[in-house]
């Protein structure tokens, strides 16, 4: 891995945001949820919760290629990902028509929290609305009266990332040791990630270079079966 690659892949982790997420309740093109994890990437977002609809997802490669910088988690309810949003802090921001509805730029972003976007035709679920604990909207000017979900997304976001970024939280390192970690060696050796997590295998250690630190014993390791195991 080149000086170059290394250094880049060091600052986009530090500016990662963990307490910043998105879901999608039942978003059901795939092309769509590409553009959504390419916009989480983009504004430091490290986890997308989503909801898959009935009829399933038939993903692309553009959409699968996104999905290693930001990681998806999958949820069988729109009220399992809230739930898992909130158990780690985080307020739920839904983009939902509703008579309690605010102009999105009027919500704190530099608080935990997860936008809550819905599907193209239905928006977000009663049932999920009801869970949010803000309802925001973007104002229309136009004959139109919606905007396509990945595009919506975007418009929110960016605000977030600029409400965060005035408030410094993209300065430093937000992200825990043991996260930080992780995603290094998940980003720098995707072909072994793979094979740790089948054996049952801790990550290797790592040194400032983002090279494996004594690669030759680490192998010997793992061939005599002493290498340090983890539950995947």
């Amino acid at each position: 891995m080149t000086p170059e690659r290394t250094a880049k892949l060091i600052q986009t982790l530090n500016q990662r945001q963990p307490d910043l997420a998105l879901i999608t309740d039942q978003v059901h093109k795939p092309r769509n949820i590409a553009a959504l994890v390419r916009t989480c990437d983009a504004v430091g977002i490290p986890r997308i919760h989503t909801v898959t609809p009935k009829e399933g997802y038939q993903f692309n490669g553009t959409t699968r290629g996104s999905d290693r910088w930001v990681k998806t988690l999958n949820h069988a309810c729109c009220g399992d990902a809230v739930a898992r949003v909130k158990s780690e802090g985080m307020k739920v921001y839904a983009a939902h028509f509703s008579e309690r509805a605010i102009d999105y730029r009027d919500v704190d972003y530099t608080t935990p929290c997860a936008i809550l976007m819905g599907a193209e035709k239905d928006g977000v679920s009663d049932a999920a609305a009801d869970l949010a604990d803000e309802h925001i909207l973007i104002p229309m000017m136009g004959m139109v009266g919606s905007l396509n979900v990945s595009t919506a997304a975007g418009i929110i976001l960016v605000e977030a990332q600029n409400q965060r970024l005035k408030a410094g939280m993209y300065e430093q390192s937000r992200l825990n040791s043991q996260e930080y970690t992780d995603t290094l060696f998940e980003w720098g050796f995707p072909d072994l990630v793979s094979f740790c997590r089948n054996k049952g295998l801790e990550y290797p250690l790592l040194n400032d270079a983002l090279e494996l630190v004594d690669a030759p014993a680490w192998y010997q390791a793992v061939r005599d079966g002493s290498a340090a195991k983890r539950i995947w």
